[in-house]
């Protein structure tokens, strides 16, 4: 509680941004609601409750201020149900394994240049739509996968 008051969250100030965390948060002039320097967010403060909302996404996230950095809340509403998973599930098995049952049933010419195509096809397939839906679970949960990497990859080289 004593951190709180230490450093409260103002409209005066600069904060990191939560998001991508490579950025700063500033106040956008003549409005309500700060912005992000680099993921190009914009959010909404309740200085009472020292809490920000990303205002550009729905359901928003939240996020509450200690006087030092951010500490997550609760998605509001959020809430991925067992029939997205089936559906999720079916788009990463039903296209491999409708190909990979069309090459078994229908095999190319043994010894033949293509023979291995069929296989291949089938890997790329499943790997493609796996790729697919992480990529959706992630914009879900808006965790910056491109941003983080960007920065492990600064760090990396330094």
């Amino acid at each position: 509680m004593f951190k709180e008051k230490e450093n409260p969250l103002s409209y005066q100030e600069t904060y990191p941004c939560p998001v991508c965390r490579c950025g700063d948060l500033s106040n956008i002039a003549l409005m309500d609601a700060f912005g992000c320097d680099v993921c190009r967010h914009i959010f909404t403060i309740h200085p009472e409750r020292q809490l920000l909302k990303m205002a550009d996404r729905e359901p928003s996230i939240t996020w509450r201020w200690n006087g030092q950095n951010w500490k997550g809340e609760h998605i509001g509403n959020l809430e991925i149900s067992w029939v997205y998973w089936l559906a999720a599930l079916l788009l990463i098995l039903l296209p491999p394994t409708l190909i990979g049952l069309s090459a078994f049933l229908f095999p190319p010419i043994s010894g033949g240049f293509s023979a291995w195509f069929p296989i291949f096809w089938t890997v790329i397939a499943f790997l493609s739509h796996l790729f697919l839906v992480l990529w959706l679970i992630a914009e879900a949960y808006q965790f910056p996968v491109f941003l983080y990497l960007r920065n492990r990859w600064q760090q990396l080289r330094s």
